[in-house]
């Protein structure tokens, strides 16, 4: 995108926000960068400089602009929806890997050497993942800056910066502000609402229909793990340094994202989990132009656009749920799972609602008595097989997992059929071309709407919806009644 440097002086001209994250605009003569979408007076295309990340525009010299806040952007769609190294990079990435790990655990992830990687990041982002890391620290340090009275040493070392002197050069260098000039500016700042408690704005491309995507995550929510209260979906949230619990609310302009985090730093990994579960790095203009070149697809396109797929927050917790909803109605498989939760997850406190559990680990859930399970025999077998994979790290359905490996390796467990798998890749590896074409609600919805319905046929029939075929399925799915189409009675 930021190669064409027409199609991008054309969006910055027009303030178009759907190009925000794409690519940001640097001017040579103010030293600043911008998302398109910048309020201010658009500067001469000969001043313009373009990059496809705010860690390649900072590394070139410029810092961020104050107005607009381009670090503050959604994530560009390219990381999401691709399947490639670059991109399962960018997504373990800002799931911490590199700061957890460093460079090296990061290569050894993917299966590539740390040169590999840092060349093919450098190639098509202008920066390497050091650089990357370092913009997303930034970020962080501005969030806690602005949102808690934390004295700035816990505000640099929650950040994941190694020491003051380097936090302080950050923030001067990225912000053009000291961390207290940036903490004094920000008009009607607040302390959080208690312990760890943050209060954010989650940005995302427009439009975006709320009601299948919270109504699926509460209609299907595991009573302890996550429940609908006063207008937002909750949650606990397993973390790398502790654990927390998050309330999203849909607004018109933003979703309100209410964090309590046991150990700050986890918060970039909990923002970009949550954006990662809501789907709101999409871009629902080109999904939506895609799908309406279908003439069946259109209509239902049309009267709600900007579905996104509900994903999970965590993918060995979705693909559990999924074996153990196999075959059973929503109602009982939140049943089913409520029983695991209640035996092998991990308590925590919740004063604010009903939140009682983080869902069991694989290595939780590995020694398990299968005759303990009210399951059939092949349905114990299927789960206790998955968990023993996933235990070992002989499957992979995490953020940076390789999706054709993935289905590869679920395939060859017993039980795993296509629905099962097709589920996984949607909602677990975020597969946008992710299409069940076994799954009941759609071949309803294909029968409704003159379709072929059996799965054989369907599938060469959506050959016209890709690559947004998981898109395709969420619009399928709103023709019926079941209550994952709508939101919750507040």
């Amino acid at each position: 995108m930021h190669h064409d440097r027409e199609q991008c002086v054309r969006a910055v001209r027009s303030k178009d926000a759907r190009f925000d994250g794409w690519f940001f605009t640097a001017v040579i003569t103010t030293g600043i960068y911008c998302r398109p979408s910048c309020p201010v007076v658009p500067p001469k295309p000969e001043n313009m400089r373009f990059y496809p990340s705010a860690a390649a525009a900072q590394q070139a010299g410029f810092r961020a602009c104050k107005r607009c806040r381009p670090d503050a952007s959604p994530g560009s769609p390219e990381w999401n929806h691709r399947a490639d190294v670059v991109a399962r990079a960018m997504r373990l990435i800002a799931d911490g890997v590199v700061d957890r790990d460093g460079v090296p655990g990061l290569a050894a992830r993917l299966g590539y050497s740390t040169r590999q990687i840092e060349r093919q990041l450098l190639a098509e982002l202008g920066a390497g993942p050091l650089a990357l890391a370092r913009a997303q620290r930034a970020q962080t340090a501005r969030l806690l800056i602005e949102t808690t009275r934390l004295p700035m040493s816990d505000v640099a070392f929650a950040a994941g910066f190694a020491s003051i002197r380097a936090f302080n050069t950050t923030v001067r260098e990225v912000f053009a502000l000291t961390p207290t000039g940036l903490r004094e500016r920000t008009a009607g700042g607040r302390p959080p609402a208690g312990p760890g408690a943050l209060s954010l704005r989650l940005p995302f491309r427009s439009p975006l229909f709320p009601d299948n995507l919270f109504g699926h995550l509460a209609a299907t929510a595991v009573p302890g793990v996550e429940e609908w209260r006063d207008g937002a979906y909750r949650r606990t949230l397993r973390l790398p340094s502790g654990h927390g619990t998050v309330a999203l609310r849909p607004l018109p302009e933003h979703v309100a994202c209410t964090l309590t985090l046991t150990d700050l730093r986890d918060l970039p990994i909990a923002v970009s989990r949550c954006r990662w579960m809501l789907d709101l790095d999409a871009d629902p203009v080109a999904i939506d132009a895609q799908l309406r070149t279908d003439p069946v697809m259109a209509p239902l396109v049309d009267k709600a656009p900007g579905r996104r797929v509900p994903r999970s927050a965590d993918g060995p917790e979705f693909a559990v749920r999924a074996v153990i909803g196999q075959q059973v109605s929503t109602a009982a498989a939140r049943t089913h799972a409520a029983r695991l939760v209640t035996a092998h997850g991990d308590p925590v406190d919740d004063p604010a609602g009903g939140l009682t559990h983080l869902f069991p680990t694989p290595a939780a859930l590995a020694g398990l008595d299968p005759e303990a399970l009210a399951f059939p025999q092949t349905r114990r077998t299927t789960l206790t097989t998955l968990v023993a994979a996933l235990a070992d790290g002989a499957l992979d359905l995490g953020v940076g997992a390789d999706r054709a490996e993935a289905r590869a390796r679920l395939a060859e467990l017993p039980g795993v059929g296509p629905w099962t798998i097709e589920s996984i890749a949607m909602r677990a590896l975020g597969d946008p071309d992710a299409f069940i074409a076994t799954d009941l609600g759609i071949r309803r919805a294909a029968r409704e709407l003159g379709l072929p319905e059996t799965p054989a046929a369907l599938t060469p029939r959506s050959a016209a919806w890709r690559p947004w075929r998981a898109y395709a399925t969420q619009y399928l799915w709103a023709t019926g009644a079941h209550a994952i189409n709508r939101l919750p009675a507040a």
